[in-house]
């Protein structure tokens, strides 16, 4: 820093003229870094505070978008061209049935790529032995499939092999996920009790998006389903897949196709919307969420207020002396503006750091890819950015105030 031509206390000499004193910008940023250095601790409990409710916002941003990122890689995955169709009431609020031929009769609508179907086995229920109580049956549904299944709606195999032709007639079974781990079986080669039959276990399948109901069920052969557990035949979810320019078109034609003589019905429904529904709702929550980390924010920057306002009265000396040395009151307000802007900052750039570390773990642990918005980042900086300047300004338009006389004579 220059200070004013002439005596330290500022008066210029004869004939001298009263030069203003100047700081440049690297001069300023050495000023405010030098009263941060001076308190460590305070500083860094003060930046704590800023840093926390950054990462917070960084978290929920990062999480919430990591998972709209895996959700959108698995509808790109499965595709958003599957389309269901199954039985809903008939006229006396009974369940309704959809014809043996259902799935035939829809595989024949134009622009429709594949069908298949599962049907509900009666009253059957799968135990993990037959020494089970009957009530205990853990909510896992039977179901005969066709073979076609695993293609029309993209399933994939966790362990083991998916039916075919031999094993769909005989005591095989395909176990989805969530029944597998309620039964305890994780390899395939084990027996459960099925419709009071012994039936083995060929496959298990890994869970699936967009038939999320396969999860908790027990597949079984149509053909084996008739002989061994007196399935009627009749299909309970037909699956289509279409061209992805006609799914308007031939989801109009489904539930007239499906059961011509009671179209009423039928239920056709796509469910690729529902994981479209699920993101908005992700959304309303994150917005939820964003808000409290908001609130954690301004809690940081109380702190970062209450720091400048005590570092002002145990300074008084400092600045007293700084301006009887030629200091301007503008250098000082800048002075602190520039504390508190710096103490933001490092709380700012430590909160998007932590940020990213919270998303990239807990996105790693649900196998999701790590997606942080550059926005977020960005947005996480200037709102520290501003809420320093904000706390600051208070502190240093006091410390402006002070009379040099006065604040020298502060013990």
């Amino acid at each position: 820093m220059r200070g004013r031509r002439g005596r330290p206390n500022g008066r210029p000499l004869d004939g001298a003229e009263d030069v203003p004193a100047r700081l440049g910008p690297r001069d300023v940023i050495k000023v405010g870094g030098a009263g941060l250095r001076a308190r460590p601790l305070r500083v860094f409990l003060s930046a704590l505070g800023i840093a926390i409710g950054i990462a917070a916002m960084i978290g929920v941003v990062g999480i919430s978008t990591s998972s709209r990122a895996q959700l959108q890689a698995t509808l790109d995955r499965l595709g958003t061209n599957l389309l269901t169709v199954a039985p809903g009431q008939d006229f006396f609020g009974s369940d309704a049935k959809m014809p043996k031929d259902a799935v035939g009769m829809i595989g024949r609508i134009p622009r429709v790529l594949s069908a298949s179907a599962t049907g509900k086995v009666g009253d059957a229920k799968v135990y993990r032995n037959d020494h089970i109580p009957a009530g205990e049956s853990g909510g896992i549904s039977v179901q005969a499939t066709k073979l076609d299944l695993p293609a029309t709606i993209g399933l994939e195999m966790a362990t083991g092999t998916w039916l075919n032709a031999g094993t769909s007639r005989y005591p095989a079974v395909v176990l989805g996920w969530d029944a597998a781990e309620r039964l305890g079986v994780a390899q395939p080669n084990q027996q459960v009790w099925l419709g009071s039959k012994w039936f083995t276990v060929v496959g298990v399948l890994r869970p699936n998006a967009l038939a999320p109901e396969l999860d908790s069920a027990a597949l079984v052969g149509w053909e084996a389903a008739g002989t061994q557990l007196g399935f009627d035949g009749h299909p309970t979810t037909v699956y289509t897949r279409v061209e992805k320019e006609a799914i308007e078109s031939v989801g109009g034609l489904l539930a007239e196709t499906a059961n011509p003589e009671s179209p009423n019905e039928v239920k056709v429904s796509r469910p690729s919307d529902a994981l479209a529904a699920e993101q908005a709702t992700d959304k309303a929550f994150t917005g939820l969420l964003l808000g409290l980390g908001g609130v954690a924010l301004l809690v940081g920057g109380v702190g970062v207020a209450n720091t400048m306002v005590i570092s002002v009265l145990e300074r008084r000396a400092e600045i007293g002396l700084r301006r009887s040395l030629g200091a301007t009151r503008g250098q000082i307000r800048l002075q602190f503006l520039t504390e508190s802007q710096l103490l933001a900052a490092l709380g700012g750039v430590g909160g998007v750091a932590l940020g990213i570390v919270v998303t990239a773990i807990y996105a790693l642990s649900q196998d999701w890819p790590t997606v942080v918005p550059p926005w977020a980042m960005v947005g996480g900086v200037a709102a520290t950015l501003l809420i320093g300047g904000i706390a600051g300004l208070y502190p240093a338009i006091r410390a402006a105030r002070l009379a040099p006389t006065e604040a020298l004579a502060t013990p």
